[in-house]
């Protein structure tokens, strides 16, 4: 149920937010952080598990090394220090997803820290100061079921899968994000989103926000305007999508600013977001800091990366998104809105896949954006996960610039393309969608033309040349759009002269 809340204006003119960001990666390694199973996604269920990952007794755990370097490359990316000598903790609280019932992670003593990036949103930069980023392993899945909110509360039973339990995991920690005022939850979408095309770059994670391997907690507290002393904070857990980030710190933004304006006090806390309702909702009371009664993993060595391997990982790096973009922007010759309209349309990929594959940049960019952008909205996809590729998209741009079809005819061989009919060049065979421009064809459709619409005709023949216009748009349309209309003009009115 929503509480009450304020207008999101009012709220921003009495309080500023600050934010704190904790963003959970799951790598892609091909086996878990301490044991050989398997990470893959989508197995039956408690069918990766063996007796180091259930926890039982007598069992030791060994490090991943690919985590390992995989954790280095993030922190790398993220401007971080890499720490000469770690270990892992153990944290000790109540995992009902967990056999062991505790989690191995890093405490005060993280591999990587102390980093940061630079956001542009809107034209306007914003410096992201990141606190840590820590190796763990991530806990199992549970499906409770029955009830109205898939919750435990109101539950008839809960179901275990201890698939995920042992995955490696990195934890990304900002320190507190100040100073971004009414665009707070622009900017935390934007941050997720930098960081879900770094580590998509990096090559270390899928980050298939839908299925759990990018899941942010996104904190927020207000301040009231002129003061600088923190306010007490919620922790919204596990939002994984883009737009839950930016609508679930909006909605607590307005819920916070209810109560303190209404003489309450938040509740220090973790609250669930609501996709459906829009809307959070309590979790578990956080007024005292849980004492997790860390200790470190005595069963692991400490980690000592040297430092000839950390600066063979640094020049392994590749080129990361915001210098690759500003790149492809300077060279497509791309306006700052024309490109933020490919940012915000998650096209920068597909676009600069469809130009290598010899499309123009201004070509590529049309495709993507509007009619391709139009069928990944009907269809809830991502424009890479619809059924053509950039070469496929490059080669329908080919043929229109061939003269072979126009861009109506084009969009008829995307229709085929994407009901898997077959190459550009077998649909416009297979639907008889090449341009017509012999002569005789078209003098009989414009001859057709004319008889049909003799006022019009005659308002040509007297000097008017527009009315070929509705002449032009008969012969097109009797030819089902597969008339040359240059010729058709040209041919049109020379009849008519």
């Amino acid at each position: 149920m929503t509480a009450e809340i304020l207008d999101y204006d009012d709220a921003l003119a009495a309080y500023d937010p600050v934010l704190g960001l904790e963003v959970h990666v799951e790598l892609n390694t091909a086996s878990k952080m301490f044991c050989g199973c398997s990470t893959e996604f989508g197995a039956e269920p408690n069918t990766q598990t063996c007796p180091v990952c259930l926890g039982l007794p007598g069992s030791l755990p060994v490090v991943n090394g690919k985590a390992v370097e995989s954790a280095m490359r993030i922190g790398l990316a993220l401007g971080c220090d890499i720490a000469s000598w770690c270990r892992f903790a153990r944290k000790n609280y109540f995992y009902p997803d967990m056999t062991k019932d505790f989690q191995t992670s890093q405490y005060d003593e993280p591999i990587a820290y102390n980093g940061s990036v630079t956001l542009d949103v809107d034209g306007q930069s914003y410096e992201i100061a990141i606190e840590r980023a820590h190796m763990e392993e991530d806990a199992g899945k549970l499906l409770h079921v029955g009830g109205a909110t898939g919750r435990i509360h109101g539950a008839e039973y809960s179901l275990l899968d201890y698939n995920r339990a042992g995955v490696p995991l990195i934890e990304i920690v900002t320190k507190p994000i100040r100073g971004t005022g009414a665009r707070a939850p622009e900017v935390a979408k934007a941050y997720v989103s930098f960081l879900r095309d770094m580590l998509r770059a990096l090559g270390v994670s899928d980050v298939r926000m839908e299925q759990g391997s990018l899941r942010c907690d996104a904190n927020v507290s207000l301040m009231p305007k002129g003061t600088v002393e923190l306010g007490t904070r919620t922790e919204t857990k596990n939002v994984n999508s883009l737009r839950s980030v930016e609508r679930s710190l909006r909605y607590e933004i307005r819920r916070q600013a209810a109560v303190l304006s209404a003489g309450g006090r938040v509740i220090q806390e973790t609250r669930h977001w609501h996709e459906d309702g829009g809307y959070t909702s309590p979790g578990r009371s956080k007024e005292q800091a849980e004492d997790y009664r860390y200790f470190p993993e005595p069963d692991l060595v400490p980690i000592a990366p040297s430092r000839e391997w950390v600066e063979q990982l640094r020049s392994s790096l590749p080129e990361l998104p915001a210098v690759r973009a500003k790149r492809l922007q300077s060279e497509w010759g791309f306006t700052d809105r024309e490109f933020g309209d490919v940012v915000a349309g998650s096209a920068i990929d597909v676009i600069a896949a469809t130009v290598a594959a010899g499309a123009t940049p201004a070509a590529a960019r049309k495709w993507w954006l509007t009619e391709l952008a139009r069928r990944a909205n009907e269809t809830d996809l991502e424009l890479s996960e619809l059924p053509i590729t950039p070469a496929q998209v490059a080669a329908v741009q080919k043929l229109v610039e061939a003269g072979t079809i126009n861009d109506k005819l084009a969009r008829q061989v995307i229709d085929g393309v994407l009901a898997g009919e077959g190459e550009p060049d077998e649909v416009v065979r297979a639907r008889g969608l090449g341009v017509v421009s012999d002569a005789g064809e078209l003098e009989a459709a414009i001859d057709k033309a004319i008889a049909a619409d003799p006022d019009a005709a005659q308002k040509v023949r007297d000097g008017k040349v527009q009315a070929a216009g509705a002449l032009i748009g008969a012969v097109m349309r009797d030819m089902r759009g597969r008339a040359d209309a240059g010729a058709v003009r040209r041919l049109l009115l020379q009849r008519l002269s």
